[in-house]
This record gives structure tokens, sequence and C-alpha cells, in this order.
């Protein structure tokens, strides 16, 4: 991943010298246990455990020789242990290795993951809060609909993080998988103990039937809940683009005092942040199709999927965690309009009530539906054509009229009826 989407903590786990020192602690383990089992002596276990150490430098130069990474490994780190490096790799193959390892860094990569969306989720829970009861427009094909609240509107996406939170935390443990096995996964040339010594040490589960690799399914699943996290991200994105355009201006990122919007006009003040997380989630979620196609390889091992995870796997998690604290930081930082809000209430002169006026027509003075329906929307497209509120429409009408009073019509054009169950969805996605 570039620099610019680079975070230390997560990208540190996807470094060469991260991934061979998790290589060579599975290797020790491994060895750890020959030596419990007396197939080892102590003295060469502890020359391989003390003498044994990662040179990075060394193994991508043996590599560029011997087109074999794990075997320029072992050759690197068996030049500092000596005689008793021959006690290493015993029995078992470079997938073991590998895989293992592979599984620790996405294990890792989650939960770091985890405590992002942790983080985002407390953010929105402050806003919803905050903003519980300040009625601004629902919206239905981008059309004004009804009433509804700002802070509904950020208590639905805390509802869909949550759920993500749920989903990665599942799959974190679904994915936390040792796989030590041998050769085409028979267990023929290393015990199973030895495969559930190292996990149980490494704080993984054992593979149930690995052929000489995890099988990719697994991974693939991962990739997916990445995919919709990004998904979940590029929702609440392009939420905020929408209600920051210039004639909508109900909300509005952040700005800060030397910040630059356009180059050609100073005015501008754009949703850079919205739409570079719109970028990112695009490019997260194109990561889930290789993934899912990984899961093919040829009967019990190719390599074809190996390219594709050390691309994809670094750069997604990396983007991923980036967006993620981004999106806490915009959403922390939001600013809010509720004068723009009401002002956009007020836009279509009442037509927003058109469905209030509808029941009441029907379920309290009797009217059948369909001509309670062609009276209230005749009306409303009066309004369309003309300067007339709905309401002053409406009172025109002789249909309407005979069955309603003012007064009965004034309490229909309210916004604060649509608050009554406000505090009851809270208590669904919040707890009481």
């Amino acid at each position: 991943m570039i620099p610019r989407y680079s975070q230390g903590q997560i990208s540190k786990i996807w470094t060469d010298k991260n991934r061979y020192e998790i290589w060579f602690q599975i290797e020790v383990l491994v060895c750890e246990k020959l030596y419990i089992d007396k197939k080892i002596s102590k003295k060469d276990f502890l020359q391989i455990k003390k003498k044994g150490k990662v040179d990075v430098e060394d193994i991508q130069k043996l590599d560029r020789k011997t087109h074999h990474e794990v075997i320029a490994f072992l050759n690197s780190i068996s030049k500092k242990i000596g005689k008793s490096a021959r006690h290493i790799h015993q029995g078992i193959t470079s997938s073991d290795i590998i895989d293992t390892a592979f599984s620790i860094q996405l294990k890792q990569s989650s939960e770091i993951l985890i405590k992002d969306i942790t983080q985002l989720l407390k953010a929105l829970k402050t806003k919803a809060y905050k903003y519980k009861k300040t009625i601004c427009l629902g919206r239905t094909h981008g059309i004004h609909a009804e009433p509804t609240t700002f802070g509904l509107k950020i208590a639905g996406f805390y509802a869909e993080m949550e759920r993500n939170l749920e989903r990665l935390k599942k799959t974190k443990d679904d994915i936390s998988i040792c796989a030590i096995s041998g050769a085409v996964g028979t267990y023929a040339t290393i015990d199973p103990s030895v495969e559930n010594f190292v996990a149980k040490k490494m704080v993984l589960k054992p593979e149930t039937m690995s052929t000489q690799i995890i099988p990719r399914d697994r991974h693939a699943n991962l990739f997916s809940i990445f995919g919709i996290i990004a998904s979940s991200i590029e929702r609440i994105a392009t939420e905020i683009r929408h209600l920051q355009r210039t004639e909508v201006r109900e909300v509005e990122e952040f700005f800060s005092k030397n910040q630059k919007g356009s180059s050609a006009m100073p005015h501008k003040r754009n949703p850079i942040l919205s739409e570079n997380l719109t970028g990112l989630s695009r490019f997260i979620r194109s990561a889930v199709m290789p993934m899912m196609e990984n899961i093919v390889l040829w009967h019990e091992r190719d390599i074809s999927h190996s390219s594709v995870e050390r691309i994809l796997a670094p750069d997604v998690t990396i983007s991923l965690n980036f967006a993620l604290n981004r999106l806490t930081n915009l959403i922390s930082n939001l600013k809010i309009y509720p004068e723009n809000m009401k002002k956009n209430l007020d836009l279509l002169k009442g037509l927003i009530f058109s469905q209030a006026l509808l029941l009441v027509m029907i379920d309290k003075k009797g009217m059948e539906r369909q001509k309670a329906y062609n009276i209230v929307q005749k009306n409303a497209m009066n309004v369309w054509k003309s300067k007339k509120s709905f309401l002053e429409t409406i009172k025109e009408d002789k249909d309407i009229r005979g069955i309603l009073s003012d007064s009965e019509l004034s309490k229909l054009f309210n916004a604060n009826n649509y608050l009554k169950k406000i505090d009851y969805i809270f208590s669904k996605i919040f707890g009481k």
C-alpha cells in the first residue's frame, strides 16, 4: 500500500520482517514439541531457539538465487544456528508455516479493524443521541418524502456497523487457523499433536481438514466481510456527499483554517474526505472476487492464490484501517446545520404531509381508499404548479372541507408528529 494510506501499526503486520519472524516462531514451536516428545535434544532445541535470527536482507538475497522464499529463509536461519538447524522444518512443508503465519497476520489485522469499528461506533452513537430529535427530511429516490430525524439517520448507520462488527469478530475466529499437517495434509511425516501444540501456543484452532494448505473459503469469507464493511462506509460517505451539496447543505465536512478547496475556485469547500472514502471502498470491494477465485486450486495445492494474497491482503486491510479511522474523524467533526434542515423541510409547502392527510381521511373519516388517494393526489399535483401551500390548497377542496375542520387539518401539518416512536427505535438499536 502507498504511504499516503498506510498507518504504522497495521502496516508493520505485513512487513517481510514480521512475516519471517512469525515463520521462525512457528518453526521454534514445532521444535519445542519435538523436544518435549524427546525427538530432539534439549541442547539442539535451545540452540535453535537462541541462535536463530531473522535477517531480512540475507533471506531476500538467498531468495534471488533459490527462487524459493521458504528455502531461502531456512538457509539463512540455519547459518546462524549451526549443526542443530538440521531439526528445523522436520516433517513439515512450506505451506504449514506460510499458511499458519498468514492466519496470524489476518488475525492481527482483524483485531485492529475490530478496534477501529468500535471507535467508529462510539462516534456514531454520540452523534445519534445529540441529534436524536433534530427533524430533517427523509428522502426516497432522492425526492422529499416525510420527516425523520438526523439522529435516526445516524442510528441506522450505527446498527449497520454494529452488525459488521459482529460479522468481523465471528470471521476473525474462523480465520484464526493453524495447519501443521505435512505434504498433502496426511500427517504422514508429522504427528497431529504438533499441530495441536502450535495452535494452542499461538491461540489458533487446528484446521479441520487441510489438503496441504488451509482451504481458501475461510479467506474468501473474511474478504467478503471486508467488502461489506467497505460498502457500509461508502453508504455513510454517499449520504454526507449528498447532504453537503450547496443546494442542500444540511451537513458539511469540517474545513480547517488553512485547508484549500479548488485550485481554481477559492470559494469551494468540497466533501473530499467522503469522496476519498468512496474510492477506497470501491478498491476494497474489488478484492472480494479474486479471493473467491482463490478457493479453486488444483488438487491438494498450487500457488495461483499466492500472488493474489501477497498483494491484496496487505493493501485491503491497510486501506480498510485507514478508511475506518478517516470515517470516525469525519463523523466526530461533522458540522450539522439544523436551520437548513428546517428550510428544506418547508420547500414543498407542506406536501410532505400528504400521507398524514390520506390516512386520516381513510381511518378516521371512513372514506374509501382509492377515492381518498385521488383527492389528495389531485391537490398535491396542484401545489407543484401553484404558489399556494398544500394546506391552503386542501382548504379550498370541498371534498376535504366537508369532513375535516381547520383545527384537524392544522394538527396534521406538524413535523413533531413523526417523533412519537423515535425513543422506541433508539431502544431497539442501543438498548434501554
